[in-house]
C-alpha cells in the first residue's frame, strides 16, 4: 500500500496528464492533443498504464483497470477515474504543492532510486526537471536529486546557495532519508 503523502506527491506531478485525460474523455479535440503525450509515455516505459487509459478514452470506467498495475500507476489511473466522477477532486496542474508536504514523498523516491528501482528513478527524475524549470530553491533542489541519490548528505553541500526555505526542504528530507535508512 502507497503512503498518502508519496499518493498526493504523484498525483500532483501528474496533474497535468490526469487532466488531460478527463478533458479527453469529453473532447475530440484534446484526444488529439493528447495522443502525443500518450505516445511518448509509451515509449518510456508506462505501456501497461498507456494501454489502460486509452480503454478510459473509450469509455470503459470499471474499477477492474486498476487490478495488476504497480502503486504510481493505481495513484494516477484512480485519479483519472475518480475526476471523471467528479470534477472537483482532480488536481490542479497550477499547485507546485506544499514543499513541507513535499519532503517524505521526495526522500522516498530518493532511496528508492538509490537501491536502484526503475519507477523511483523515473519518478525523481520527472520531479527533478519540474523543480529546474520553476527556479530559484526548487532548481538548486531538482539540482541536487543526483547527489542525495548517490549518497550525499552533508547539509552544507546540498544547501549551498539556497534561500531559508530551500534549506527547510532539504533538512526535512535529509531528516526523512535518515529515518528510512535506520530501517
Amino acid at each position: 500500500m502507497i503512503d498518502p503523502q508519496h499518493a498526493q506527491q504523484i498525483r500532483q506531478a501528474q496533474a497535468g496528464l490526469i487532466n488531460l485525460v478527463v478533458q479527453a474523455t469529453q473532447n475530440p479535440e484534446t484526444r488529439r492533443e493528447l495522443e502525443p503525450v500518450l505516445n511518448q509515455a509509451h515509449e518510456a516505459g508506462w505501456g501497461e498504464l498507456i494501454q489502460r487509459i486509452r480503454r478510459v478514452l473509450d469509455g470503459e470506467r470499471d474499477p477492474y483497470l486498476l487490478q495488476g498495475l504497480d502503486d504510481e500507476d493505481t495513484v494516477i489511473l484512480t485519479a483519472i477515474l475518480n475526476g471523471l466522477q467528479d470534477p472537483s477532486t482532480l488536481p490542479d496542474p497550477e499547485q507546485s504543492g506544499d514543499p513541507a508536504q513535499a519532503a517524505p514523498g521526495l526522500a522516498q523516491m530518493i532511496h528508492g532510486a538509490a537501491r536502484g528501482d526503475a519507477q523511483s528513478l523515473h519518478w525523481l527524475s520527472q520531479m527533478a526537471e519540474q523543480m529546474s524549470r520553476a527556479g530559484g530553491d526548487m532548481a538548486r533542489l531538482g539540482g541536487i536529486t543526483k547527489r542525495l541519490v548517490d549518497g550525499e548528505r552533508d547539509p552544507d553541500v546540498l544547501c549551498r546557495g539556497m534561500g531559508s526555505q530551500g534549506e527547510s526542504l532539504v533538512l526535512s528530507i535529509l531528516s526523512e532519508l535518515g529515518k528510512l535508512e535506520r530501517h
